[in-house]
């Protein structure tokens, strides 16, 4: 089996259909299949029948990476990519996702590009800086990046194999968000590098309800948080983030700045509480 295509799924019934029938025609019998892992919802998505052998996955409890790793325990790939059920692929995205591979053997994990699917600001207008849309895009040429995106991410699996699953601390269902961030810096510390993949393009979908300065904030201080549950920071270095953040903040707010510099210094600040609110462990 050369390709397992992992797509986790909660509570996106219509996202997941239209997902899996772009899928079903790249979908080769014997070289490529299609895992479908599913949390935190009552019964498993009802899907179409597109004629395509898959595995489905389902677990009740919420829990992104608890059911992401049972999917990986049964796949059967050389190459593992990991998508979200919210995004929309091409006709040749798995076709671009072996192609880096086979093409970068230096490479053992793939940051794939992640494009908006619909004009933000036309969807979301003047809130549109507070979309918080996973988008990954550097560019045209294949180059080497830090870590992956979650949304869109491919791993040869014996670097899996090396460096172990997702960290069930994190991630959505459990504190929420890093468990790419996480498993990227595994990667790196045991020697592995990271690619970006401008030709495995997947798109995005684009909700205006997600455009909510509120849900914006909340989320940084979530990741903030969850940073300190895998990262080790000292509460002076914490401290300092903190006042580095809300002086960077005031000055945009006083220089009157646009709505997207002061969207990406509150998220900035936001950050910087959650991983003060994790210092008490």
């Amino acid at each position: 089996m050369k390709t397992s295509v992992i797509i986790a799924t909660h509570r996106r019934p219509e996202s997941l259909r239209r997902l899996v029938a772009a899928l079903a025609p790249q979908i080769r019998a014997g070289e490529r299949e299609l895992l479908i892992a599913e949390n935190g919802s009552a019964a498993p998505t009802v899907l179409d029948d597109f004629g395509l052998p898959h595995r489905h996955l389902h677990e009740p409890r919420a829990g992104k990476c608890h059911v992401q790793n049972l999917a990986l325990k049964g796949a059967r790939g050389e190459i593992i990519v990991c998508i979200d059920d919210d995004l929309v692929v091409g006709d040749g995205y798995l076709d671009a996702v072996e192609e880096f591979f086979a093409g970068h053997p230096g490479f053992a994990a793939m940051k794939g590009r992640i494009l908006p699917a619909e004009d933000p600001v036309a969807k979301a207008g003047a809130m549109a800086p507070y979309l918080d849309l996973p988008i990954s895009d550097h560019g045209e040429q294949v180059c080497e990046v830090t870590g992956v995106l979650g949304a869109n991410m491919a791993f040869r699996s014996t670097a899996l194999q090396q460096v172990g699953p997702f960290d069930e601390r994190l991630g959505p269902g459990a504190c929420g968000h890093e468990e790419e961030t996480e498993i990227s810096a595994r990667l790196r510390r045991a020697g592995f590098r990271i690619g970006y993949a401008p030709e495995a393009l997947v798109y995005h979908e684009v909700d205006p309800k997600r455009a909510d300065r509120e849900r914006f904030i909340r989320i940084a201080r979530e990741r903030g948080r969850c940073r300190m549950v895998h990262e080790h920071h000292s509460a002076v270095a914490v401290i300092g983030r903190n006042i580095i953040a809300w002086t960077r903040l005031k000055i945009a707010r006083a220089a009157g700045a646009s709505k997207a510099r002061i969207a990406r210094e509150e998220r900035r600040q936001a950050t910087a509480r959650g991983m003060f609110d994790g210092l008490g462990g």
